[in-house]
């Protein structure tokens, strides 16, 4: 499998090899299904609540009489039924994380490796580097490319403050750092672009 090698400016400088071990596996869309419901439950909170009956205020007198009014019998106003009452079987505080095997996250990766590897949708660039931030430069690069207003993933081999404060004024345009990709990420972009610093990285930590 093989990627284009592009410059800063978009100049098409040849092949790279792209390890098979990461982006020529087969796709297993259970395991990559599994892995992004992971990744949205952990983003939730959890912090949902509302009073019950036991928590609203009011109770222990009775509303009304028992006979005589017409109306349904009423022990007390914290009831599910009268206004101001408590909900029944509303939200509670919870926690949505949950886990998978490391086998299975390792395969939901190489799966979304895959798939943007099939599709064409990786490009390396050589040379990525800005001595001072310059959103410009990396607007440039993404028109070049074809990529402007697509969604685009920028994979970098550390954190740099100047390739950073440059990306992050760029609709539709996320960074990342190699060892912290992720199969959501990968889907939900259009193009993946990964500095070639990235992919040695990439393939440092997740090659086996």
């Amino acid at each position: 499998m093989q990627a284009k090698i592009v410059t800063l400016d978009g100049t098409e400088k040849g092949q790279a090899q792209l390890p098979d071990e990461l982006f020529g596996q087969q796709i297993n869309e259970h395991v990559l299904w599994l892995s992004l419901k992971r990744h949205l439950g952990n983003q939730r909170q959890g912090t949902a609540a509302v009073k019950n009956r036991a928590l609203v205020s009011g109770g222990g007198k009775k509303p009304f009489k028992q006979k005589g009014t017409g109306r349904a019998r009423q022990g007390s106003n914290t009831s599910p039924l009268m206004p101001g009452g408590g909900r029944a079987f509303g939200p509670r505080p919870r926690d949505y994380r949950t886990d998978l095997p490391k086998s299975q996250r390792h395969a939901a990766l190489t799966s979304a490796l895959s798939q943007k590897a099939n599709d064409n949708a990786i490009t390396v660039i050589d040379g990525f580097a800005l001595s001072a931030p310059r959103t410009k430069t990396v607007a440039a690069t993404l028109k070049s490319l074809g990529l402007a207003g697509k969604r685009t993933l920028l994979v970098v081999h550390e954190q740099d403050d100047n390739v950073w404060k440059s990306c992050r004024n760029i609709a539709n345009l996320r960074t990342t750092l190699a060892h912290q990709l992720n199969p959501y990420e990968l889907i939900e972009a259009e193009a993946v672009l990964v500095t070639a610093q990235g992919l040695e990285r990439m393939k440092e930590i997740f090659v086996r």
